[in-house]
């Protein structure tokens, strides 16, 4: 990304909770951009096991043992910097943060996306959206959405796509409802994949789950130029 990325929040659009707690002065971040970006990958990790791996939908536990927070911190840590660390690839993490406390993160990078299954041939490339995360004492009040907005933003006006894909777990079903309505829709299902669960015994188990890959056109720059 040649081109720093920062996109102010203006009040919210989406649901109720948007409304009657409305974000003011909040802007969304790029990592890539920032002065600390080993720390910041680093602070995302451990706030992505805390939004997303505790009481993980799916039945994991409410509260993570050490051994299980210090295993997530560790690989999510290590994904960010593969992910989002590596300045040669097209890929971007953005957060957002609450005075010095981050409440909110999504990725976006471009990689190969399969046909039919995770494991299926991969048959082109696109932006591929992941790790969407808000904190619990901040959702329901149009963060996600706006989140989604700013990849869209970015791997349109920046990167020049038409199209981003997400790949989400069928079981979370808030999740599919919110890109459903964001305009998202179904391409295929994999019902073979496997899924970590923090179990309430402290291990991390591998689950059977059901992944969707669901893709969104983006031609919604266009629309909006028509009335600048």
């Amino acid at each position: 990304v040649n081109q720093s990325v920062a996109f102010s929040l203006s009040a919210p659009v989406f649901g109720i909770g948007a409304l009657v707690f409305p974000l003011r002065g909040i802007t969304i971040e790029s990592v890539s951009e920032s002065s600390n970006k080993k720390l910041d990958l680093v602070e995302a990790g451990d706030f992505f096991v805390d939004a997303f791996w505790t009481a993980k939908v799916g039945g994991g536990a409410r509260t993570l043992s050490d051994r299980q927070r210090r295993q997530l911190q560790q690989s999510q840590t290590a994904e960010f910097n593969k992910r989002y660390g590596n300045t040669r690839r097209t890929s971007e993490l953005l957060v957002v943060k609450n005075k010095e406390e981050m409440v909110a993160c999504v990725g976006v990078e471009v990689d190969w996306i399969p046909d039919g299954s995770l494991l299926g041939e991969r048959d082109r490339q696109a932006p591929l959206m992941s790790n969407l995360a808000v904190s619990r004492r901040f959702r329901r009040r149009g963060l996600a959405e706006q989140l989604v907005q700013a990849v869209e933003d970015l791997v349109s006006d920046e990167w020049g796509y038409d199209e981003c894909v997400l790949y989400v777990e069928e079981r979370n079903r808030a999740a599919v409802r919110l890109y459903e309505k964001l305009g998202y829709r179904r391409v295929w299902q994999d019902a073979s994949a496997k899924t970590l669960l923090p179990t309430e015994d402290g291990d991390l188990q591998s689950a059977s789950t059901v992944i969707v890959c669901m893709r969104k056109k983006l031609n919604h720059n266009f629309l909006q130029r028509l009335f600048l």
